[in-house]
């Protein structure tokens, strides 16, 4: 079954990281891909840009209505995913808890639907 892993953190404070420590978090970062590849669970994954470059796109009245920024503030914003293949919850789960933002912020896992099966 795959799983998409939401990674959440606050921006404010990522940014306000040290040189070292964002290299030492992209490092870690590095490995997490590495190895969850190597094991085969890997399907995607991307970083994402700053919320700052993000658009909400409505239609009301038929007309497409654009907003600078994301959909609601949140205290973590979200900067990137992961999508896995994995037997079930428990080991999507082991996964994510790898992830080093999971130190720092939170990962959402989900069950991606499996439109072959509707």
């Amino acid at each position: 079954m795959q799983y998409i892993l939401l990674i959440y953190e606050n921006e404010a404070e990522a940014k306000g990281r040290n040189k070292e420590e964002g290299q030492r978090i992209f490092g870690e970062y590095m490995a997490f891909t590495g190895a969850i590849k190597a094991s085969g669970h890997m399907r995607s994954g991307e970083p994402l840009e700053s919320t700052s470059t993000a658009t909400t796109v409505r239609v009301k009245a038929g007309k497409t209505v654009r907003t600078d920024g994301p959909f609601a503030e949140t205290r973590e914003q979200l900067g990137g995913f992961y999508i896995v293949e994995a037997k079930d919850l428990d080991e999507a789960v082991s996964i994510a808890a790898r992830i080093p933002t999971a130190k720092t912020g939170s990962i959402e896992v989900r069950p991606i639907v499996q439109m072959n099966n509707m």
